[in-house]
């Protein structure tokens, strides 16, 4: 993919977050993609996505910043959303929490291959004692 498909690519997953559209997120994943530091596999990324979703089902990324080099995409964003659900044994508060994000993605035909960034869960966490 040339770096502006790549930028389209990622307003493409961009918005499919937004919307909470995990069908779409799947066929933006390759099956077998693989997440520092966490479970690999794009059913465990979904279910991931899924815990977050239900604890913050007003759940929104901003794009910050992207940067883009051969297949790979680097980008800072903001999330900010409501906790309305149980997240991680904590139960909700309504409070509003925001965290600055930071993903890497490998992009192969398409499909995320590889991804390693700041894990939100502590950020979050943090925000709800």
């Amino acid at each position: 993919m040339t770096p502006d498909e790549l930028r389209w690519w990622f307003e493409d997953w961009l918005d499919a977050c937004n919307r909470h559209d995990l069908d779409r997120l799947r066929e933006l994943l390759a099956p077998d993609v693989r997440r520092a530091g966490a479970p690999g596999g794009a059913d465990a990324w979904l279910r991931d996505l899924e815990d977050l979703l239900r604890a913050f089902p007003d759940y929104r990324w901003k794009r910050i910043a992207l940067v883009v080099e051969d297949d790979r995409i680097a980008a800072h964003l903001r999330t900010r959303g409501t906790h309305r659900g149980e997240f991680r044994g904590v139960r909700p508060t309504g409070r509003h929490v925001g965290v600055a994000a930071f993903g890497f993605f490998r992009v192969v035909r398409g499909r995320v291959t590889e991804f390693a960034g700041s894990d939100d869960d502590a950020g979050l966490l943090a925000q709800l004692a």
